[in-house]
């Protein structure tokens, strides 16, 4: 665990032409984690946000709005390849509904934007080179994108898998790609200010960004937000939401007593005999949606005074060299969270949101949720419920976990789920067209079967061949 594997790490990165910013900052946490970090933050350290701002409680106007929006760029986190969903590609190019990619989505919001406001905040994806060509050639189906003056994208820089006992870069002749992995989504306000994007937006005028994820169609550019950060002159805002049960193993965000800051903690940021602490809903109340608002001034000064190091929490993630073997070599993945940055920032805050700004879709289950008649796409291809109680929980067999397999049993679209409260089954079962779910729903395959068109679905049903 000597330096010589920092410094074989640094050579094969300058070989790469990672920039000299991104070699910095992967330099400070290789030191840290040769120093035994593991980015723990203890109960004792911190304190539970009590009182957090309200979007509902944002009043502007139309005027305001309009001034706001030609002042904010949208930036889509898109490097996911939803090889989890057994996707190939990137899984913003998933039809997310109606016949509609995620992208597809994501540019009729903007559209929509400056149908009502005249102003249209331009979009940037954060790509990794693996989908980087097919979001792009989604774009091109969109004149208006092509008119924008800031790039459409730009790429997540690249580090070394660190073998996990020498913590030198670990080697995998099989396929040497797999020796790299992207550095966790920390790494954008490197790779702004490395991409040239950072000195470009603000030369534009643009005052901030906007960041979330591609695969949250709910994280729409809200003129309201816009123009209250303006107006009150706020350097970093994350967007929060009410925690639940269903949220409990998701961060939040919390004050840390030594200075009176915002922090976010990660699961992967607690030790295992304070995780029923982290997971307590009633103690700290607010999870991080990931949807965060930066002024990109503050930001380009104190990456300046930093010298490109905004000191994140390191996260240290274990994994195995190839991820489909479980027997290939053990490594680590040194990573960091961009919501972390809320304690870089003297006055970030934290902004209460409704649940309706987080709808992430990270399985199949969020996925038929999205593509059922509980959602619909309004005038401005804005995601809104159709149903006033809560929503349908979603519990599907293993048998639909890739897509391959997923589309295949829903040959005529999901069941309507209007008067659902939750759907599991159990088993292979191909779907009919018009099946309708009431109640509670729970079906069992004890072979492959298939609902008939039309069949109302109630309780549970035991399915036989």
């Amino acid at each position: 665990m000597g330096p010589e594997g920092l410094t074989e790490a640094v050579r094969k990165m300058s070989d790469r032409g990672v920039d000299q910013r991104a070699i910095t900052v992967f330099e400070d946490y290789w030191q840290q984690l040769a120093g035994g970090a593991e980015g723990i933050i203890r109960e004792e350290t911190i304190e539970p946000l009590s009182e957090v701002p309200e979007l509902a409680a944002i009043e502007v106007s139309d005027d305001e709005r309009r001034a706001a929006l030609a002042q904010v760029a949208v930036i889509k986190l898109n490097g996911g390849l939803g090889t989890s969903m057994g996707m190939t590609g990137p899984k913003a190019a998933l039809v997310a509904r109606d016949g509609l990619t995620f992208l597809d989505v994501i540019v009729r919001q903007l559209i929509g934007l400056e149908e009502r406001y005249g102003s249209r905040p331009p979009l940037m994806l954060m790509n990794t080179p693996l989908t980087r060509g097919p979001s792009l050639e989604i774009l091109e189906r969109y004149p208006h994108m092509a008119g924008q003056d800031l790039p459409l994208d730009f790429l997540q820089n690249m580090e070394p898998k660190l073998d996990a006992q020498t913590l030198a870069p670990v080697s995998w002749p099989e396929d040497p790609e797999l020796e790299w992995c992207p550095p966790g989504h920390g790494d954008i306000y490197v790779a702004l200010a490395s991409s040239g994007l950072l000195d470009q937006m603000r030369s534009a005028g643009i005052r901030y960004a906007f960041i979330s994820n591609s695969d949250n169609l709910g994280a729409t550019c809200d003129p309201d937000i816009a123009a209250w950060l303006m107006t009150e002159g706020i350097p970093f805002a994350a967007e929060v939401a009410e925690r639940t049960l269903n949220d409990r193993k998701g961060g939040h965000v919390a004050v840390r007593k030594s200075d009176g800051r915002l922090i976010l903690r990660e699961s992967a940021m607690v030790v295992d005999e304070e995780q029923d602490l982290f997971q307590d809903t009633t103690r700290h109340q607010w999870f991080n949606t990931n949807n965060l608002w930066v002024d990109l001034d503050k930001l380009d000064a104190l990456l300046r005074e930093r010298q490109g190091v905004l000191g994140l929490p390191i996260i240290v993630n274990h994994k195995t060299v190839d991820p489909t073997r479980p027997d290939s070599p053990a490594v680590i993945q040194i990573e960091s969270a961009m919501g972390t940055a809320v304690e870089s920032f003297a006055g970030s805050v934290a902004l209460r949101v409704p649940r309706s700004r987080f709808r992430p879709v990270k399985t199949t289950n969020e996925l038929l949720l999205l593509r059922s008649d509980v959602f619909d796409l309004d005038e401005d291809s804005q995601i809104v419920s159709r149903i006033d109680h809560p929503e349908p929980r979603v519990s599907l067999d293993k048998a639909y976990k890739f897509m391959r397999d997923f589309d295949a049993r829903f040959p005529s679209g999901v069941p309507s789920m209007r008067d659902c409260t939750s759907l599991t089954v159990a088993g292979e079962v191909t779907f009919g067209a018009g099946v309708h779910a009431v109640g509670d729903v729970e079906i069992v395959a004890e072979s492959p079967t298939t609902v008939p068109d039309g069949t109302r679905l109630q309780g549970r049903t035991v399915l036989s061949q």
